[in-house]
């Protein structure tokens, strides 16, 4: 559910774009943001979409078969510069969110999936800071 404010996108908000192919946690992510106060704009791939600027990415790393390594690689291209968030199911629960496996990935973070909304926000807020608008 996105939260529309009504004279347009308010500038003091934090731009957190994800990159999620799974629709399911895709909207999730998205709900979890939007009720915390960012504005989020949520796809499948970066490759070909029109996207805002960002202050934070955050992007679904499927490990095996390298193509976490080549999604990661295109995001960074299209956002660079951005603090990049990985979240991964290939990551153990426990894992240090800013440890050896981000320092390897070159992300900011990382987040074990499944994951708590309070471990995403908590790490969203780690990377960019609060929510400048308080949830309503």
């Amino acid at each position: 559910m996105r939260v529309e404010m009504p004279d347009g996108p308010d500038p003091e908000m934090s731009n957190v774009v994800i990159v999620e192919d799974d629709a399911l946690m895709r909207a999730l992510l998205d709900e979890w943001l939007t009720a915390a106060g960012y504005r989020v704009h949520a796809v499948s791939r970066v490759d070909g979409a029109t996207l805002p600027p960002a202050d934070v990415v955050i992007v679904d790393v499927y490990m095996p078969r390298h193509l976490g390594v080549e999604r990661l690689r295109s995001t960074r291209k299209s956002f660079p510069g951005v603090p990049i968030i990985a979240i991964s199911g290939q990551f153990r629960a426990g894992v240090d969110c800013s440890g050896p496996a981000a320092r390897t990935l070159g992300v900011d973070r990382v987040i074990p999936k499944p994951c708590g909304r309070e471990a995403l926000l908590d790490t969203v807020r780690s990377v960019i800071g609060p929510s400048a608008i308080a949830p309503a």
